[in-house]
């Protein structure tokens, strides 16, 4: 039997699809009609933690941060059976998925993190991408049962940390290029530029682009610019002024500004602009 904590747009769909698989599946959620409301596809709710996992040898979290998933886990220990595997699609800390793994590997239970890229869609019909790192044999053995769950078991080593470390690692790739479009339409549309126009020059633009400065930057090579930091940070203001006169504001772009300030201060304006990088990719 298998217990699932946490019900929301992600969990719940989950659940519905093992349901599809024909699992026996015990819920439940902090708001109990989430959890109630999957009944209907014969799953069975409870009203706390404790009595969902009663019987469970795989107990799945899906909730929001290390907080939760340490409260609820707290919650429901006392029921735990002897050979449980806790598995934890919660996007965390890989602080708190090392304390985690290494407080309950001392309490006799796996604690393994699992956590994913993937929507409400992709656990309904079992696509899109898990990660998950932790003891390796553990993982052999439930390999199968969580490649049913996603189109993409990756499987990130030992270190229980490590599935944790990629997927923030994802999300700011994520938020990253998401602030950084947004960006750019503000100042399209400041400039006037329909969101049509600005749509179509990025689809043009393509990602050679984006793999092209990458590349510049992991070179270090900071002595012999093509673009000096100087030039860089004109620019950047111009982009900050244009957009500020139509009476918008951007997100990104002014502590971009204020970082480049402040390497300009140390005398660094005619070294070449990828030097904004240096201590990240140093």
């Amino acid at each position: 039997m298998i217990a699932f904590l946490g019900t929301g747009l992600l969990g719940s769909n989950w659940v519905r699809n093992l349901r599809k698989q024909g699992e026996e599946v015990h819920v439940w959620n902090r708001t109990a009609s989430k959890a109630k409301a999957l009944e209907s596809t014969g799953a069975k709710a409870f009203p706390t933690p404790a009595e969902a996992v009663k019987g469970a040898s795989r107990i799945h979290l899906a909730v929001s941060d290390d907080r939760a998933v340490d409260s609820i886990l707290s919650d429901a220990a006392p029921a735990f059976e002897k050979r449980a595997i806790i598995i934890d699609h919660t996007t965390t800390s890989a602080t708190g998925a090392r304390k985690r793994s290494e407080y309950w590997r001392e309490r006799g239970i796996t604690y393994i993190h699992a956590p994913v890229f993937m929507g409400p869609q992709n656990a309904l019909e079992s696509s899109g991408t898990m990660l998950i790192s932790g003891d390796q044999a553990v993982i052999k053995t439930i390999e199968p049962e969580l490649k049913r769950m996603t189109g993409r078991l990756e499987n990130l080593g030992e270190d229980p940390g490590m599935a944790a470390s990629y997927k923030l690692l994802g999300n700011h790739l994520l938020l990253s290029v998401a602030a950084g479009i947004g960006d750019t339409f503000m100042l399209g549309k400041s400039l006037g530029l329909s969101r049509e126009d600005v749509e179509g020059f990025i689809e043009t633009m393509g990602t050679a682009p984006m793999k092209a400065r990458m590349d510049r930057l992991l070179q270090g090579n900071y002595e012999a610019p093509s673009w000096t930091l100087s030039m860089a940070r004109k620019d950047a203001r111009l982009m900050t002024e244009e957009t500020e006169r139509a009476g918008h504001t951007l997100d990104v772009m002014p502590s971009y500004g204020a970082h480049m300030d402040a390497l300009i201060a140390r005398h660094l304006g005619e070294k070449d602009w990828t030097i904004v990088a240096k201590e990240a990719v140093s």
